[in-house]
């Protein structure tokens, strides 16, 4: 683990790997050891780094009124601090909302996008009714005493978690922050950001599970319709947390995306 110190911050992360740089930014109420099968997988070829966003894992907590712009800034900061130059930069779920805001925010960091399962915000990729009930089902979910908090949300995997990373989802879980989940699903029922697709001038690869209950392939074609020269790799057999679902498949797509552009 390294640490890195974003204004009053102190950001963790995880750093392996000699090459071309592979950014890794995980989803919500998660952290870097999420991507344990990339961190492994590619570290053979690629500089692979996987962050502890604010607020989770083993990074500071969020202070008041911390928003999106404020988890892309950190992001850039970050990047900036590797002195690797321009990076590759995936993001999942949540995370590939952060990736389009510092994409908005700080262009020259990135060399490629590679957005996984993710979305334009709620706001941006979901119909109404069914941000509104993402938004009723999280405070249902905060609502509870601390020790009946479950942070598990439906529609994560097509079928049952992978065994192999059960013990890995159930200490995530375990740690996770109340207060930072719940502003972050805030910021992700009001964000909307279609407007930045079409002016994304790098190479994107959408990478998703074909069967993805949470961000539907729906989403991907919307983000291929609007992103300049945007390709799709599906994964058969994956839904929302594709990496875990299917990591030699999610690796081999990455390795060949971030090869061909580095």
């Amino acid at each position: 683990m390294a640490t890195v110190k974003v204004g009053a911050l102190e950001i963790a992360y995880d750093r392996v790997g000699q090459g071309p740089l592979v950014v890794l930014v995980h989803g919500a109420g998660v952290y870097a050891r999420m991507w344990q099968p990339q961190l492994t997988g590619l570290a053979d070829e690629f500089t692979v780094v996987a962050w502890d966003e604010p607020g989770s894992g083993r990074s500071s907590g969020i202070p008041p009124g911390f928003g999106l712009a404020d988890y892309a800034d950190a992001l850039a900061a970050l990047i900036e601090e590797l002195g690797l130059g321009p990076a590759h930069v995936a993001g999942l779920s949540w995370g590939g909302t952060v990736v389009l805001e510092l994409y908005r925010r700080h262009p020259s960091v990135v060399r490629t996008l590679l957005l996984v399962d993710t979305y334009a915000g709620w706001k941006g990729s979901l119909p109404p009714e069914e941000v509104a009930a993402r938004v009723e089902g999280t405070k249902r979910m905060l609502a509870v005493p601390r020790e009946r908090f479950d942070p598990t949300v439906p529609g994560l995997f097509a079928g049952e978690p992978p065994a192999e990373y059960v013990p890995l989802l159930d200490a995530m879980g375990r740690d996770v922050r109340p207060e930072t989940l719940g502003a972050q699903l805030a910021m992700m029922a009001e964000t909307d950001l279609n407007d930045v697709l079409p002016g994304i001038e790098v190479p994107t690869l959408l990478l998703w599970g074909e069967l993805d209950a949470r961000s539907p392939l729906s989403v991907a074609h919307a983000f291929r319709e609007a992103i300049p020269g945007a390709e799709l790799v599906v994964i058969p057999g994956a839904g929302h947390v594709s990496n875990l679902e299917r990591p030699a498949e999610f690796n081999r797509a990455v390795r060949a995306f971030c090869r061909a552009h580095s």
